[in-house]
């Protein structure tokens, strides 16, 4: 039998699964690097998605505690639609990406994890990027970790002039 080693998931495992916001504690904790916050703008923030489905996978959030894209301000949504533009241009110069995914989920029936407060993702893709792991082991398998991956990209997003 092969073994696949993912310590990070220990961290999911023990953390208190209290229903907190992560969308508004992480701006809130001024832990920048613990929290994985990359940028922070007026008006919302970037944030890396520490259980993601692919390496590079990025979330773009208002500070205000809303549920829907309907209720965003004009504001509100010219600036997270920025972010994601800006997002996915850092990810294409930093892992080179094929394509993307990029979307809300909306509500519990609409897949949100975090159905009270809205949430854009911007998911880097490659071609063949998925395998028989996750329909048959149940494991997705990221070549870089999250640690890395912040490291990579947040002095990047320390550049951007928005």
């Amino acid at each position: 039998m092969e073994n696949l080693w993912a310590p990070w998931r220990m961290d999911y495992i023990k953390s208190d699964k209290s229903k907190e916001c992560i969308f508004c504690t992480a701006p809130q904790a001024n832990d920048d690097m613990g929290r994985k916050l990359l940028y922070r703008g007026k008006l919302s923030f970037v944030i890396i998605n520490i259980y993601p489905y692919s390496n590079g996978h990025l979330m773009v959030s208002p500070y205000r505690h809303l549920a829907c894209l309907t209720d965003l301000t004009a504001e509100e949504l010219a600036e997270i639609g920025l972010l994601t533009q800006k997002s996915m241009e850092i990810l294409r110069q930093s892992y080179h990406p094929t394509g993307f995914n990029v979307g809300y989920n909306i509500g519990k029936s609409g897949g949100a994890g975090f159905e009270e407060h809205i949430h854009s993702h911007i998911v880097p893709r490659w071609t063949g990027d998925t395998n028989f792991m996750p329909v048959l082991a149940e494991t997705k398998v990221h070549p870089e970790h999250i640690e890395a991956t912040f490291q990579r990209l947040y002095p990047i997003f320390q550049e951007l002039k928005i």
